[in-house]
């Protein structure tokens, strides 16, 4: 484009120049013509003979028939014969006539006009023009462009071989660090200086390294901490299994107190099954379809099979509840953030009293829980919702737990859009608080 454009448009230009000086040119040569009657060889030479020179290659005047009487070629001359030019025949009859050609490094032009006397064509003035001062600036401005054209191609090549070894080299690097994370060093990251886009990709690609690094570190120590769970149990069955196969004289109340030890660590391996079941059904994001729940008739269910168990500890179980507290959610679900709370407080309030408060507070339905145990360690309040975390490992197995029961409460509040967090109260104890957004409607009951 660089180098047929401009001269295109030069060339064109050219033309459109010479169109008009050479027609001019014809022009006054006829307007000289115009007065005679009739054409002749002496009176055409006469008429010329007071036109200003005009520096053309070749001028030619024709009668009506073609036949040339003037010529302006000193040697081998035309005058006396038929000159049947494209453009004299056109001038003859009646147009006037132009054509301008470029090539062999000259412009060459040719131009006719018919002559009239009386409205009648008498003859006809034919002009040709040979330009090579033109052509040779024309041909100073191509080897201009090239010039010019080739060393912006040696430039652009520069560049495009810079910038591609740059552009390679990146995205190299970000290959390399993709194929380690995929061998599974997750601890890798892609160093990939800049701000462009591919700066932007290394960052997000960095950022969702640091999050597969988390999660295979949460699921590395979940599995850790699953198997202890379950190892703890069995080896306790195993234990109780190899002490009464291999004692030969073991009295029956003996053997009943070992198969009663059996059945509770069973009941804690289905525990645990089951809150690991129901964990991972909620990581798999599969739930049931969410209704409104009506959350007071849960709690008073719940409070029923809990006072229970709050009786056996010696703790004072009481709650207060308004109604036309309505959840979003399933009642299933429901009833195991409240069960999982209230069971986690009278485990481990040491006697003492727990109170439950159910609640709407503006547009919120807010379940509170609190406790006057011994309370959360400030360093471990912010860990107290990790599976299998507990704050007294030995207590908390001893009193039952499986580790997961908080940590079940907040991946289901979670998941349906509210919120859970843990507390120490002033007076002494641990507090839980849950806030659904309110939804209208009497709810499932």
């Amino acid at each position: 484009m660089m180098n047929t454009y401009p001269l295109l448009v030069s060339q064109d230009l050219v033309f459109r120049a010479k169109e008009t000086s050479l027609q001019s040119s014809v022009s006054v040569m006829v307007y000289s013509l115009s007065g005679l009657e009739q054409l002749s060889e002496e009176n055409v030479a006469a008429a010329m003979a007071v036109v200003e020179e005009t520096g053309l290659s070749r001028i030619l005047v024709t009668d009506a028939a073609g036949r040339v009487l003037y010529d302006t070629r000193e040697t081998n001359g035309a005058v006396g014969d038929y000159a049947l030019y494209t453009e004299i025949v056109q001038a003859l009859l009646g147009y006037d006539a132009f054509t301008c050609t470029y090539h062999d490094g000259a412009f060459r032009s040719w131009a006719s006009s018919p002559v009239l006397y009386q409205n009648q064509i008498i003859g006809a003035v034919y002009a040709y023009e040979y330009d090579t001062e033109q052509a040779e600036l024309l041909e100073g401005l191509q080897s201009n462009l090239l010039r010019l054209s080739a060393a912006v191609g040696v430039v652009v090549l520069a560049l495009s071989l810079l910038l591609s070894v740059m552009l390679t080299k990146r995205i190299g690097r970000l290959l390399t660090a993709i194929r380690q994370v995929r061998e599974g060093a997750y601890s890798h990251r892609a160093e990939i200086p800049g701000h462009d886009e591919i700066a932007q990709i290394g960052e997000e690609f960095n950022s969702l390294t640091d999050r597969l690094q988390t999660t295979e570190n949460a699921r590395r120590r979940f599995v850790s901490d699953a198997s202890h769970e379950l190892k703890t149990p069995l080896a306790a069955i195993r234990l109780l299994t190899d002490s009464i196969l291999q004692t030969d004289d073991i009295d029956p109340k003996t053997t009943r107190e070992f198969v009663s030890d059996i059945g509770s660590e069973a009941e804690r391996l289905t525990r645990i099954t089951e809150d690991l079941l129901r964990l991972t059904r909620l990581d798999s994001g599969v739930l049931e379809p969410a209704g409104t729940v009506d959350a007071l008739p849960v709690l008073e269910q719940v409070m029923r099979m809990m006072s229970l168990v709050a009786q056996e500890k010696g703790v004072e179980l009481t709650y207060h509840a308004e109604e036309g507290c309505v959840v979003r959610g399933t009642r299933d679900e429901l009833y195991q953030v409240i069960y999982n709370l209230t069971d986690n407080a009278v485990k481990y309030s040491a006697g003492a009293a727990v109170q439950v408060r159910l609640e709407k507070r503006g547009g919120q339905v807010v379940l509170t829980v609190e406790d006057r145990g011994p309370g959360i360690p400030e360093e471990d309040l912010p860990r107290i919702f990790e599976r299998f975390y507990r704050v007294d490992k030995a207590r908390s197995r001893a009193a039952g737990g499986t580790g997961l029961g908080l940590s079940i409460v907040s991946d289901t509040v979670r998941r349906r859009g509210g919120t859970v967090e843990a507390a120490n109260r002033p007076e002494g104890g641990a507090v839980f608080t849950v806030r659904w957004d309110a939804e209208k409607g009497g709810g499932q009951t």
